[in-house]
């Protein structure tokens, strides 16, 4: 006997209902977000006399710890359901917008038991995989962080430094953080010679030539506006303590980038997202923590698409026909597979010339770079698919062949 298990989560308990082949409800129950809430649930099925492989579980995200707990119990049908799919749900079951978490348990259990042909069930990623996913999204949230620091550091700079915004033309670099700890005021790096200049930024193993070193120690001792003493004195400790913070958040950037290096070259899809164009150290790693290890997870290319929210939402209806922008989807995986169609501008043709073709047609850039990373995107699932590195020239060779007019 199948039995179908919904389970709403949040951050402190769980809502769970388990309905039978029929559609009857079998047990309703609220567990906490804790190891015993977690035996509860296990408790529940075996309570029902059914075995883990024969309860499909569904659920509106994949990760938790309890799609953790669930794997490693034997459950092997686990489907994650969009939140947007089950919003959509609830109007089966009534007119009006109102839901309990209770409800929207049981929403998704029916959503398992009658929309099963629809829906792909999750299965875990290897270990490197899943090491790589959470590496990607920490150096995602540095990134983001070091941003946010930095705008604040540069807006107290132009307050009351602005000689240190120009000195190295970016302030955010080792170099331009360690001078501005060092020399935190205007007055202490007017007092600097240029001999004395010179021996801090070598010894900042700052490698650029002597005279980039003289142009900086010219833009140095540019005559700035000059902001009060009382000024000085109230913003120096901010940007002191903003450059320590950015540089620590700098060097451990790195190490992490390092790190998800090792860790990607590990794992045997390497080769194949290491061969897409514009891809680097940072995109092709990530990528792959994106696209997983399951197969089955994206049975074609449009899933992936949709995923990524680069391909639009079509409303067509009598003679009526919308396209719009698609609102659901990743939005950290469509920002990634944006910077790859920008990057891959520098390293394959046929993407240059399909970018203008975009853009003559009219719409942002934004909009010519989504729709490049469309096209990518299906490269890369049919490569990621077939288990096969990216060849440029038989991509090029396959598009000159489909154009030719048939005979």
């Amino acid at each position: 006997m199948r039995v179908y298990l919904g389970i709403d989560w949040s951050q402190s308990k769980h809502d769970l209902c388990l309905l039978n082949e029929a559609g009857a409800v079998v047990a309703e129950l609220t567990i906490p977000h804790q190891p015993e809430g977690f035996e509860q649930l296990d408790d529940l099925r075996r309570t029902a006399g059914v075995a883990a492989s024969e309860c499909w579980v569904g659920l509106e995200t994949a990760h938790n710890l309890a799609i953790d707990f669930l794997w490693a119990r034997g459950y092997h049908q686990v489907f994650v359901i969009p939140p947007n799919a089950v919003k959509s749900a609830r109007g089966r079951y009534r007119q009006t917008n109102a839901h309990t978490d209770r409800s929207d348990a049981y929403v998704i259990a029916d959503m398992l038991r009658t929309d099963q042909a629809r829906l792909q069930p999750w299965h875990p990623d290897g270990d490197v995989t899943q090491q790589l996913r959470a590496k990607v999204s920490l150096v995602l949230h540095l990134t983001h962080t070091i941003r946010r620091l930095d705008n604040r550091l540069q807006a107290v700079l132009g307050r009351y430094y602005p000689a240190a915004r120009h000195v190295f033309h970016d302030t955010l670099t080792l170099v331009g953080l360690r001078f501005l700890q060092a020399f935190p005021t205007p007055q202490a790096a007017t007092a600097l010679t240029r001999a004395a200049f010179s021996d801090f930024v070598r010894a900042q193993h700052y490698t650029r030539s002597e005279q980039m070193l003289l142009a900086a120690y010219a833009r140095l001792t540019q005559p700035y506006p000059q902001a009060a003493p009382v000024i000085v004195a109230a913003y120096q400790a901010e940007a002191v303590l903003l450059a320590e913070l950015l540089e620590r958040l700098l060097n451990h950037k790195m190490t992490q980038l390092k790190t998800m290096q090792l860790l990607f070259h590990q794992h045997p899809d390497a080769t194949v997202f290491a061969s897409l164009p514009g891809v680097g150290d940072f995109l092709a790693p990530a990528l792959l923590a994106k696209f997983g290890d399951d197969r089955e997870r994206f049975p074609d290319a449009a899933s992936v698409q949709c995923l990524a929210g680069t391909c639009p939402v079509t409303e067509a209806s009598g003679k009526r026909k919308v396209i719009r922008f698609r609102r659901a989807c990743d939005h950290e995986f469509r920002w990634l597979v944006q910077q790859w169609a920008l990057q891959s501008l520098n390293d394959s043709v046929w993407a240059v010339a399909y970018w203008k073709q975009v853009r003559a047609r009219g719409g942002s850039r934004s909009h010519a770079y989504r729709c490049l990373a469309n096209r990518w995107l299906a490269i890369a699932w049919k490569c990621w698919h077939m288990r096969q590195p990216y060849d440029e020239a038989y991509h090029l060779h396959q598009r000159a062949r489909r154009s030719q007019p048939r005979s």
